[in-house]
């Protein structure tokens, strides 16, 4: 008998303690997420990496560790988190049909690029080395075209071609 409440209190005490370990992952988890969750923070002097994502969504989970560790290291850009299942405005305002999406904003809040699904820590650094460090000057806005800034087509001359 003594042997048999030997074994109960051995089970029960591992049960406990795993349990505990889940919760302090959970909570840890959680607590990483709401230290990113400003948004506020697009369009303010300073490119952002924006995760839209939602609590639970094991892809969305994968990105959180990655994407804590971006927040404490990187100065060139900052990182946001929205949970899009808490905040389905958010979702709404940035087209999200699948989740996770990582969306690249250059300093003046303007989408440089958008990535659905996992993203690897090395594939975003690259990525914001190739958006951040483009070279050559900007192409103007087709809108806002002039006999002066005529952009040629890719199979000749349009608009105030000479020769």
């Amino acid at each position: 008998m003594k042997e048999n409440t030997r074994k109960y209190l051995i089970i029960g005490g591992l049960f406990i303690a795993v349990f505990a370990l889940v919760t302090a992952k959970n909570l840890k988890t959680q607590q990483q997420a709401e230290s990113l969750s400003d948004d506020s923070i697009i369009g303010k002097g300073k490119p952002v990496l924006l995760e839209l994502g939602s609590h639970g969504c094991k892809p969305c989970d994968a990105m959180m560790p990655i994407l804590t560790e971006l927040a404490e290291e990187q100065t060139d850009f900052e990182v946001a988190f929205v949970d899009v299942k808490a905040n389905r405005d958010k979702a709404k305002q940035y087209g999200i049909q699948v989740i996770p999406v990582q969306i690249f904003f250059d300093a003046d809040g303007k989408e440089l690029f958008r990535h659905i699904h996992v993203f690897s820590k090395e594939d975003i650094l690259a990525k914001w080395d190739e958006l951040l460090n483009q070279s050559g000057p900007p192409r103007p806005n087709p809108e806002n075209l002039t006999d002066d800034n005529v952009i040629p087509s890719e199979t000749g001359c349009s608009g105030n071609c000479q020769g």
